[in-house]
């Protein structure tokens, strides 16, 4: 019989194929079992922040006013957009996106009679109403009313026009004045019930209830736009609700559970997506005027980071309180968990 010597042939085409192969598994264990550890650390809390700074807008788009404490309820900071203004016409929401003159219009509280002063900076216009009102004075002085945020029906109290006049003077625009109404928004997009595990509801927010922001983020912001020769920007620009001292620049862009610790209880937050910015932030809230530029490009550079939505950039996180009660400046908040899976859904459809 023939015996035959089989010698196989390595090619430098097989090497690569081979070495291709191995790399990719490896890169597929790694990457999973980076995943799992991840998954596992993020139960761990982090270390311990601090809440700096709280801020209040009562009405929608118009100027807010920092406070010291304020009793946090599940659709949001107390009276953080409770109110808005409306198109007489149809009821239709307006904000700074398409009158940046709204940020001239101020919101002050007085503790002490329990109400709400609106005025117009530079003016001597001025109307004041009850922060808190019962539902026998909004019998009394107000109309309930369809208005439309986003595309979504809802209803609000309509406030009479002499209230609304001194405003609809500086939009140039009739409007008017509204209160959110009985009807619950309930939250959409991450927060639907099925995706939160439970149902919640806002005001008249665009999309979930507390907004929290860090000062070191922001502060890295000004850095990059001071290497250019731009001014740096106050975190009002952001409207947030909560600020935190922040432990390192964008840490916050995978939190997901925070816990605030106060002198007798804690509070509970899911977070629940990134917020992704449009050009609100470029309108100094001082002087009304829009940049063209300034934050938008800067953030377009390095912020876009949500799979959701890469054309727009991220600044802050939303949060679905799942707790009522007092939260102060000064208080912990702790990160109680991380995830790497967040990915904007829009609510806004």
């Amino acid at each position: 019989m023939l015996a035959v010597d089989f010698q196989p042939m390595v090619t430098p085409l097989a090497i690569t194929i081979a070495v291709a192969v191995f790399t990719t598994l490896i890169y597929i264990f790694n990457t999973n079992g980076l995943s799992n550890l991840q998954r596992l650390v993020t139960r761990k809390p982090l270390a311990e922040d601090e809440i700096v700074s709280m801020r209040v807008y009562p009405i929608k788009s118009c100027r807010g006013f920092e406070v010291q404490s304020a009793k946090m309820l599940r659709t949001g900071l107390d009276m953080d957009r409770n109110w808005m203004f409306v198109t007489n016409s149809n009821g239709e929401f307006i904000t700074i996106r398409t009158n940046s003159r709204m940020t001239l219009i101020r919101t002050g509280w007085d503790e002490e009679t329990d109400s709400l002063t609106i005025s117009i900076k530079d003016s001597d216009a001025k109307v004041t109403i009850p922060a808190h009102p019962t539902p026998e004075w909004l019998d009394a002085n107000t109309n309930l009313r369809k208005v439309v945020i986003w595309s979504e029906e809802t209803d609000g109290w309509e406030y009479n026009s002499e209230i609304s006049q001194p405003f609809a003077d500086l939009l140039d625009m009739d409007i008017r004045l509204v209160y959110k109404g009985p009807t619950r928004r309930i939250l959409k997009g991450c927060a639907t019930p099925e995706r939160l595990g439970r149902t919640e509801a806002t005001k008249f927010a665009d999309m979930m209830p507390v907004l929290v922001g860090t000062m070191a983020s922001v502060n890295e912001l000004n850095e990059r736009l001071r290497s250019q020769g731009e001014p740096e920007l106050t975190i009002e620009h952001f409207r947030p609700n909560i600020i935190l001292r922040g432990q390192q620049p964008w840490s916050e862009d995978n939190w997901k559970t925070l816990q605030i610790s106060g002198e007798n209880s804690t509070l509970s937050l899911n977070v629940v997506c990134r917020c992704l910015r449009c050009q609100v932030p470029n309108v100094d809230p001082d002087t009304a005027e829009k940049h063209p530029r300034r934050p938008w490009n800067e953030l377009m550079k390095y912020r876009r980071i949500d799979q959701g939505l890469k054309f727009k950039p991220s600044f802050g996180m939303l949060c679905a309180p799942k707790d009522e009660g007092m939260v102060k400046v000064g208080m912990k908040m702790s990160v109680m968990e991380t995830t790497d899976k967040h990915f904007f859904i829009s609510p806004m459809k």
